[in-house]
């Protein structure tokens, strides 16, 4: 009995190593994706919209959203990463690196909820 418990966790603990490595890849991708469909939506926006606007800030708010998706992976996989081999050096830095994420998080939806409005006004005004 105590063999098949083993194989078990054994089991488990290779499916969350391979699920924390394919978030991490998420985390990766979804940041290359979101700066190349950034890119191209900020050039094809900055067309459409009328007067001066820089061209970063569209960019930032296109890519905003990417980096947010990014670091709930990455938080995903940080969790996943703690679950299978926990200890306490783990769950402090966890606990730490949630904060900050968490923190990183609210602030870029904030900013992007901010910009996205003061470009509503913008382009209204102008229409």
């Amino acid at each position: 009995m105590n063999e098949f418990i083993e194989n078990i966790k054994s089991g488990l603990y290779s499916v969350g190593e391979l699920l924390e490595l394919l978030l991490n890849i998420l985390s990766l991708i979804a940041i290359v994706v979101g700066i190349v469909m950034s890119g191209i939506r900020s050039n094809e926006e900055r067309r459409l919209i009328p007067g001066p606007h820089p061209r970063h800030t569209i960019f930032r708010r296109n890519f905003g959203g990417w980096l947010v998706v990014a670091l709930e992976f990455q938080l995903a996989a940080d969790i996943i990463g703690t679950i299978i081999s926990p200890s306490y050096e783990k769950l402090i830095l966890l606990g730490s690196v949630a904060v900050i994420r968490t923190f990183l998080n609210y602030f870029l939806v904030k900013e992007l909820n901010d910009e996205n409005e003061s470009l509503e006004k913008r382009t209204g005004d102008r229409q």
